[in-house]
């Protein structure tokens, strides 16, 4: 019974049966003489290859839809009528067999999302009571603690609270390499222990992991539509009732119904309605399987024609993790001690971004930061100004230090500049107006940095740009390093909106890419802004143009490639779909072309494309590429400064 039903809803029966019954027609016709059996098998075969296209013919035409099934079962109908039997049978065979092929190659270009879902596990193992209990991955509660032994899958997202363990995390972020994993370090349900065993916090279950949000974004994104498609939709709903009318009109000037009917069959736009669809599930699930995420066919159309890329520097260029390395003090008065604790008490309460960085240099070498200041006043893109033991300590930039009537202090000013100069960044501490250090913060460079930049120009991106908070001898300092063209520096915010709005004016299409916290309004502006280390993060899947799941400035140019390789081959596709109708349409009006041979073609072309698209699954060796040897971090180490505990 089992087998009979996989028969019956198997896409190769009703081609399969077909066939089977055009051959014996061709055997009772042609060695036995039996026309009239002939002709009725012959029916028969057309009956059963071109029942379901007459029904998705009705049901379209009830949507008022005038598809391609339309075409080919008024074709086949006519063809009955005027006793063609063979041309019925013959056109309504291939179509099922090109259905049946297109279905089974439209499967293959779904293939990444269908191996996400495959890697969802099914069941967990939770510690209850202290006994081992497993239980659905659906029945998880957030906070329980799930065991994670070698060999199985993790059933949810959560925090390692216990063991060490070694997880392949291809199916999230793309990199096959196992990720070491200790205590406060997160894993992704869907992933697989390759050692150790670990005991895990949940904190997503179900709908709620990174892998279910994944999952959602791709189906989302295979099925939204780029503007070319949009285009073709519509194209083909005022291009299929014109090629009715065409052949009806053909028909009536000739009196040959044979060469209308024919027409009909010639003009399907099959692989013109399918070149772009397929051309983007198959881009879009190799950027899945890349950990790379793209929202929808509009966005990778526009990543093609992305020629100016804008990236932050503090978390995108730079490892995000800066740390004190200078502390200058300026008079005779005070001390480095003095120094660092004032700046350390002046930032205990700010959100400042670099206050943490002198925290924990004040904390390491034993500086008391007893309590938070009696005020604090955050000035955003300079500093902090805060109330210390009844003083007022101003910790910050340049421009901070000019509102405090600063602007002309040379050794002040010298110091700081020979910090930026060396790639530092500098922050003055000055007290009731009176300048008494500086202080300054670095941050290494990613060392895939400047490897970006140069792949980022092989994929055509013209300038990158960096727009950044820092001061421009800082920024200057980094972007030598790394390679970038231009640099925009000290600017806030509302400022960094500007500069993309002004790129974008120049006519560029404009990438952003930010940690999506200060960079939010650029990000949002820019024609696709791009969210990296998105694993962790469910709103940045949800909410970026390109989530790259990894935290690797590598799959930024690799997005990129992917992008300009699908609209290539979106455009190769209508190509082939375009030259196949003009040619079979000549074919047909000036003789040679018959209806069967016409429905072949046909069929050959809207597999050409699939294939075509299918070339998208294979790995970019190129885009994979990853740095033969790579490099230690570079942290900005200065070039002509004085120790760390030297006085100026």
């Amino acid at each position: 019974m089992n087998t009979v039903r996989r028969l019956t809803r198997s896409r190769w029966t009703i081609p399969a049966a077909a066939g089977a019954l055009i051959l014996l027609s061709f055997a009772a016709s042609g060695l036995f003489g039996l026309t009239l059996p002939g002709d009725v098998l012959m029916v028969a075969a057309a009956t059963i290859a071109g029942w379901r296209i007459v029904v998705s013919a009705v049901r379209a035409l009830g949507a008022k839809v005038i598809g391609i099934d339309l075409l080919v079962s008024v074709a086949a109908i006519g063809a009955i009528v005027i006793a063609n039997y063979w041309e019925a049978a013959a056109v309504t065979f291939l179509f099922a067999i090109g259905h049946a092929l297109e279905t089974a190659t439209l499967a293959r270009t779904r293939s990444a999302l269908a191996e996400l879902v495959a890697v969802a596990p099914d069941t967990a193992i939770v510690l209850r009571d202290g006994e081992q209990v497993e239980v659905s991955a659906m029945q998880v509660a957030v906070g329980e603690t799930v065991l994670v032994k070698n060999g199985a899958r993790v059933p949810v997202d959560g925090t390692v609270i216990s063991g060490v363990g070694a997880i392949e995390e291809a199916s999230i972020t793309g990199e096959s390499l196992p990720v070491e994993k200790f205590d406060g370090d997160p894993v992704f349900a869907g992933t697989v222990a390759t050692s150790g065993f670990l005991q895990v916090q949940a904190t997503g279950v179900g709908a709620d992991t990174t892998l279910a949000r994944i999952i959602h974004r791709v189906e989302e994104a295979q099925d939204a539509k780029a503007r070319t498609q949009a285009f073709m939709d519509r194209f083909s709903r005022w291009y299929t009732p014109g090629i009715m009318l065409l052949a009806l009109v053909l028909g009536l000037v000739t009196q040959d119904v044979v060469l209308a009917l024919t027409l009909l069959v010639i003009g399907c736009p099959g692989a013109l309605v399918i070149s772009i669809p397929v051309a983007i599930v198959a881009g879009i699930g190799r950027g899945a399987k890349d950990g790379i995420l793209i929202k929808g066919g509009e966005y990778l159309e526009t990543s093609a024609r992305i020629d100016v890329v804008a990236v932050d520097k503090t978390g995108t260029l730079t490892e995000g993790r800066p740390q004190l390395t200078d502390v200058i003090v300026l008079g005779d008065d005070l001390d480095r001690v003095d120094v660092l604790t004032l700046a350390a008490r002046a930032e205990a309460g700010s959100e400042h971004p670099l206050a943490r960085p002198i925290l924990d240099a004040a904390a390491a070498e034993g500086v008391a930061v007893r309590g938070l200041p009696e005020h604090t006043e955050p000035v955003p893109g300079k500093g902090v100004v805060a109330t210390v033991d009844g003083r007022r300590v101003a910790v910050g930039n340049g421009a901070l230090m000019q509102t405090e009537g600063l602007a002309a202090h040379p050794a002040l000013e010298g110091a700081m500049h020979r910090l930026a100069d060396a790639g530092r960044t500098p922050m003055a501490i000055a007290v009731d107006g009176v300048p008494v250090g500086v202080v300054g913060v670095a941050d290494s460079i990613r060392p895939e940095a400047a490897e970006m930049v140069r792949r980022l120009h092989r994929a055509g991106v013209e300038r990158v740009v960096m727009l950044t908070g820092d001061t421009q001898r800082v920024a200057a300092a980094v972007a030598e390093r790394v390679g970038i063209d231009e640099v925009r520096a000290g600017l806030l915010p509302e400022d960094k909106l500007e500069a993309v709005r002004a790129l974008q004016a120049e006519g560029h299409t404009v990438a952003m890419v930010g940690d999506g916290v200060n960079d939010a309004p650029a990000l949002a502006l820019a024609d696709i802004g791009v969210a990296m280390g998105a694993a962790g993060s469910g709103v940045a899947v949800e909410t970026a143009d390109i989530a790259l799941m990894k935290d690797d400035l590598l799959r930024l140019p690799q997005a990129i490639a992917l992008a300009r390789r699908t609209v290539s081959v979106m455009r190769q596709n209508v190509a082939v779909a375009m030259i196949t109708v003009v040619t079979l349409l000549a074919g047909v009006v000036f003789g040679g072309v018959t209806m069967a041979i016409g429905m072949l073609v046909h069929e050959l072309s809207v597999l050409a494309v699939i294939a075509n698209a299918m070339r998208l699954l294979r790995t970019d060796s190129a885009g994979r590429h990853r740095l033969s040897a790579s490099p230690v971090p570079e942290t900005l180490e200065p070039r002509a400064l004085r120790p760390l505990a030297q006085k100026e």
